[in-house]
C-alpha cells in the first residue's frame, strides 16, 4: 500500500471545499490582522515618540505662544498630546480676545476643548483594536467548526470501507486538524498585540489626562 501523502500542502489541496473556505478566511484574517499589527506597532511608537518630545519642549520654561504658534504653523506633523494643547489654548486665547470677564468661563472652554481633542486622538489610537479582539476571540471556533466537519467526512468515508483501520481515517483527520491550526496560528498574534496595544495606549491616555489637568492649572494662574 503506498504512503500517503500527509505534508501540508496535500492536506489543504485535499481537503474539502468548505475546509478550504474555513482556512482561506482564516488565512485573510490573519493577513488582515497583521496588517493592522504593523500599523498600529509603528502608529503608538510614532504617537510615544511625539508625546515624548512635547512634554520635554512644553516643561522646558518655553513660552506658551511660542509653543501655540509653533503647534499651528506644524499642524501636519504635531502629535495627539501637541493637538490637545493647541485646542485648548485656541479656546483661551479666544476667550481673552472676548474679554470674557467669568475666569471659571474661560477654564471650563479650554478643559472641553481639551477633553474633545482628547477623545479624537484617544479614537484614533484605539482604531482597529476592536478588529483584533473579534479575529483573537472568533479564529479558533472558526478552525474548530473546519475541524468538525472535515472529521465528520473522514468518518463519513468509512462507510464505504468494509474494514475500517487507522490508515482509512488519519488523512481526513488530519487534513481537519489543519483548519484548527490555522485558527490558532491567526489568533495568537492579534491577542498577544490587542493586550499589548491596549496596555501602551492606557498609559498615553494617562498621559494625556495628567497633561490636560497641569495645563488647566497653568491656565487658572494665569488668568487670576
Amino acid at each position: 500500500m503506498p504512503a500517503q501523502d500527509l505534508s501540508m500542502i496535500s492536506l489543504v489541496v485535499n481537503a474539502s471545499l468548505l475546509a478550504q473556505a474555513v482556512m482561506a478566511l482564516l488565512l485573510v484574517l490573519s493577513l488582515m490582522s497583521w496588517t493592522f499589527i504593523f500599523r498600529k506597532l509603528f502608529g503608538i511608537r510614532r504617537a510615544r515618540i511625539q508625546t515624548e518630545r512635547f512634554e520635554r519642549d512644553f516643561w522646558s520654561g518655553g513660552d506658551l505662544q511660542s509653543l501655540y504658534q509653533s503647534a499651528v504653523n506644524n499642524r501636519h506633523n504635531t502629535g495627539a498630546l501637541e493637538r490637545i494643547f493647541e485646542s485648548g489654548m485656541r479656546e483661551y486665547l479666544k476667550a481673552v480676545e472676548k474679554r470674557i470677564s467669568d475666569p471659571s468661563a474661560i477654564l471650563d472652554g479650554a478643559r472641553r476643548a481639551m477633553r474633545a481633542a482628547y477623545q479624537r486622538e484617544m479614537d484614533s489610537l484605539e482604531s482597529n483594536l476592536a478588529f483584533l479582539a473579534s479575529v483573537g476571540s472568533v479564529s479558533p471556533y472558526i478552525g474548530l467548526f473546519g475541524t468538525v466537519w472535515g472529521i465528520m467526512n473522514a468518518f463519513r468515508g468509512l462507510s464505504n470501507v468494509q474494514q475500517a483501520t487507522l490508515a482509512n481515517v488519519a488523512p481526513g483527520i488530519a487534513e481537519a486538524l489543519v483548519a484548527t491550526a490555522i485558527g490558532l496560528f491567526a489568533a495568537i498574534p492579534a491577542v498577544v498585540a490587542y493586550n499589548r496595544f491596549s496596555h501602551d495606549i492606557d498609559r498615553l491616555a494617562i498621559r494625556f489626562e495628567s497633561f490636560i489637568e497641569e495645563f488647566s492649572n497653568i491656565l487658572q494662574r494665569q488668568i487670576h
